[in-house]
Formats: structure tokens, C-alpha cells, sequence
């Protein structure tokens, strides 16, 4: 491969517990390649911790793990080089995490769960995790190594109540658009069951 080449990218949704990051394990098994697994969760609870463990757990030997919340651009620089594949674990927290960051710059309210912020402030981290977004994709397409990166629905269950939710629904739906236009494969995982659409 010269260096003007350039990896696959491939974007897997669906929805919670959907089988989508199996799938897409089994595809980065599937390449041959040298794998690393670069999560962009967070662990501030229990819960939280339970579910990476998991992951973790089912998650074959031979992945290595990068842990990167905010900045998984970076990880790319560093990482990405011919005869690699980086699977990107998700997308949507990605997206949560760079939104609570810029809602916390700008002084936002936290009381136990719940956070207060202006509508304004809401859209503008909305709007600012679209532009990482954007970049991200942009730099996913340039990548010498193959990107599976694993992203979730949220948008087709019942509208949140509160406006942060309803912030980070769309937001979510316009960073997989974002990330899909981009991809040369797009597959949807529904009951464990992967159906390609690009």
C-alpha cells in the first residue's frame, strides 16, 4: 500500500443491545489485521463499570485497548498505519462526552444527574459537538488503517422530556449522518441480525 492510500471506513448502528459491536468485532476478526479498540466511554459509576467490564470480557485477546473519551482524532494521528484496523466504540458516547465537556465550560448547573443549562448554551454544545464530529470524519476518511466505528439510534424511541435529551437525540442523528455520508459501508444491527444500507 503507498502512502497515498487510504483504510475503509465502515459505520455499524442500531440499537441498545441491538448485537451491533459484535458484529462489528467479528468483522474487525474477520480482516486479518492487527486490531485496536479504541473506547470512548467513560467510567464515573457502577453501572458504567459493569457494562466496560463486559465489553472487556467478550471482547477477543487480540484487540488492543485505547481508552480516549474526548479526542479519539488524536489516537488516529498516533495509531492509524497501514496493516491496521481501529474499531471506534461509540460513536453516540462520544458525542455525550463532548457535550456534557462544553455544557461544563460553559457553567452548567449539576444536581446529583441532572444538569441545568440555558436552551442557547444547550445548542451551542450541541453545535460544538458536530463540528468535532465533522473533523473526526474527516480524518477517519484520510486514514491509512481500516475504521469500524460502532454508533447508536437513539432518535427512534419516544422524544425526551428535558431539553438536554432532546440536545443530545438530535445531535446524535446528525453526527451519524455526518459519519455515514462519509462511510463506504453502512450496516444496521437489529435483534443481532446486520443489514448493509451503503
Amino acid at each position: 500500500m503507498s502512502e497515498h492510500e487510504t483504510g475503509s471506513l465502515v459505520l455499524i448502528t442500531g440499537g441498545a443491545r441491538s448485537g451491533k459491536s459484535t458484529f462489528a468485532e467479528k468483522l474487525a476478526l474477520q480482516s486479518g489485521k492487527e486490531l485496536i479498540y479504541l473506547a470512548t466511554a467513560r467510567v464515573e459509576d457502577e453501572e458504567m463499570k459493569e457494562r466496560v467490564a463486559t465489553h472487556k470480557k467478550r471482547r477477543p485477546a487480540n484487540f488492543r485497548t485505547v481508552e480516549e473519551p474526548e479526542q479519539p482524532h488524536l489516537i488516529l494521528e498516533k495509531e492509524a498505519q497501514p496493516g491496521r484496523l481501529l474499531l471506534i466504540d461509540c460513536l453516540t458516547l462520544l458525542v455525550s462526552n463532548l457535550i456534557l465537556s462544553e455544557l461544563d465550560r460553559e457553567g452548567a448547573i449539576r444536581q446529583g444527574e441532572d444538569i441545568f443549562a440555558d436552551e442557547k448554551v444547550l445548542e451551542k454544545a450541541g453545535r460544538q459537538s458536530l463540528v468535532y464530529i465533522t473533523t473526526l470524519a474527516q480524518a477517519a476518511v484520510k486514514s491509512p488503517a481500516d475504521l469500524i466505528v460502532v454508533t447508536n439510534e437513539v432518535g427512534m424511541g419516544v422524544v425526551p422530556d428535558y431539553p438536554l435529551g432532546r440536545i443530545f437525540r438530535d445531535y446524535s442523528g446528525r453526527a451519524n449522518q455526518v459519519m455515514a455520508e462519509a462511510a463506504d459501508q453502512v450496516w444496521l444491527v437489529v435483534c443481532g441480525i446486520p443489514q448493509r444500507f451503503k
